[in-house]
């Protein structure tokens, strides 16, 4: 149930407090002066403690006890008791951080509702913290390419704003990353971040899930009112389900909504960024999306780029992946090997952020520690996900052609292969191969390699 130290000169009140919280369940330390009340705080730290003003034969009275671990722990919740009580005292270890203040002698009920309070609180507060710290986790963007600057350009623009924001791209390419980085770093960063996976919910029960429930006065909000004050991030937004859209039109006009079974107008504030990797265009002229809140919401589109289009960003995106694996599931940090990142750049990746993420986790995982992950232990593409690069064009049927013709059809997927993988940076491309940029331009007009390669603009 949790640990709770007691520190009070009085043996009979030590003894009292001790027997208390043990029939209740609670580990219970206890300590009559400073000097072991201390060294039992370092050592072992309490989830509570309950603190004596008034220490004879102590170095420090209570008050000082409380300052020096507010300073060390601001997380260990103190609820300070007095004989000798009154408003002044009172005040004083409010201010110097207290729980509580109880004046002796206390009711034991009245003890025990305090400190279940201050533990819950405390519970609270880590949450709390770990939900920011995983957020700011969740929201880290890294990156070097060009495609990632522009994107990261965009984010931070709409960040100053409050309006709405369409994020489009393939499946895993980090939408809802981009989302995330616009909420922490926007006015609203301190308000909660609500996402509602559209493709997810039950079309039956999405109403529901949204604006909550009210029967027979018992009312159960929804994301809607959970998300007030904050960001509300619609995942997907094409799957959800045409009676939902309309509704939801209205609250992006209105920013009021009745709960399913209520007749209570519930007013929200809140900023809407959506997602999608379909062409709701496309879905407007089927009938499946309102065409109404496709312009409600793509007030601000951004495209987000496919790990295809920023491929050397891979080693980067790697070396965060383990990073971010070894703080969030204590997996081992490993490094990965020239090899590694090479072949991790050429190959296929349609599943994107996601799918890279997958694969460092399971190296990690599979691997043997405080070794460097090779190129073989990297998963094989599928079958179907394989491109045509340098890893398999031996593939191709060259047999029957002659060694001019074969060296010619290498040269060409080879190059385009390393253009590819540095994003189109010929400079970067040339200094990797080992040619003049000059003569590489040459050799890309004799193997017919347009300015344009299978992802990005080749430039200088």
């Amino acid at each position: 149930m949790g640990y709770i130290l007691v520190v009070d000169d009085e043996k009979d009140i030590r003894q009292l407090l001790g027997q208390i919280l043990s029939d209740e369940g609670y580990k219970v330390c206890l300590a009559r002066n400073s000097e072991s009340a201390m060294n039992e705080i370092n050592e072992n730290a309490p989830d509570l403690i309950i603190l004596d003003i008034w220490l004879k034969d102590s170095h420090m009275d209570g008050i000082e006890i409380l300052k020096t671990v507010r300073s060390n722990d601001h997380d260990i919740p103190v609820v300070v008791i007095s004989g000798h009580g009154n408003i002044e005292i009172a005040v004083a270890a409010v201010k110097q951080g207290a729980y509580d203040f109880l004046e002796k002698p206390f009711n034991s009920d009245q003890l025990l509702v305090v400190i279940r309070r201050a533990l819950e609180a405390s519970r609270l507060r880590r949450e709390i913290t770990n939900f920011r710290r995983n957020e700011l986790v969740a929201s880290n963007m890294v990156g070097d390419s060009t495609s990632f600057k522009t994107l990261r350009t965009q984010l931070d623009k709409v960040t100053r704003s409050n309006g709405r924001v369409m994020l489009s791209g393939p499946a895993g390419s980090g939408k809802e990353i981009a989302a995330r980085y616009i909420h922490i770093n926007s006015h609203r960063a301190k308000a909660p971040f609500v996402s509602v996976s559209c493709a997810n919910i039950e079309p039956n029960k999405m109403e529901e899930v949204l604006f909550g429930t009210e029967f027979d006065g018992n009312i159960k909000p929804g994301l809607l009112e959970k998300s007030n004050g904050g960001i509300l991030f619609f995942d997907e937004v094409a799957d959800m389900p045409l009676r939902t859209q309309s509704k939801i039109l209205r609250v992006l006009v209105e920013q009021t909504f009745s709960r399913v079974g209520g007749n209570d107008l519930v007013r929200v504030d809140l900023r809407v960024i959506s997602s999608t990797s379909k062409n709701l265009v496309t879905k407007i002229s089927a009938g499946e999306f309102r065409e109404e809140l496709f312009h409600r919401l793509n007030v601000v589109p951004i495209k987000v780029p496919s790990l295809e289009s920023r491929r050397e960003d891979i080693p980067i995106l790697t070396k965060h992946f383990t990073e971010q694996l070894r703080q969030t599931e204590g997996l081992p940090h490993r490094l990965f090997s020239e090899g590694a990142l090479t072949k991790m750049q050429t190959m296929p990746w349609p599943g994107n952020l996601r799918q890279l993420r997958n694969a460092v986790e399971q190296v990690l995982i599979l691997g043997p520690e405080n070794m460097p992950v090779e190129a073989l232990e990297l998963p094989e593409p599928r079958q179907s996900d394989k491109i045509n690069t340098v890893n398999n064009v031996f593939e191709e049927n060259l047999i029957n052609l002659s060694l001019r013709d074969a060296r010619e059809v290498f040269e060409r997927e080879y190059l385009m292969t390393q253009i590819n993988r540095f994003g189109g940076n010929i400079s970067k491309t040339a200094i990797f191969v080992g040619m003049e940029r000059s003569a590489l331009h040459r050799k890309m007009k004799t193997l017919s390699i347009v300015s344009e390669n299978k992802s990005s603009k080749v430039v200088d």
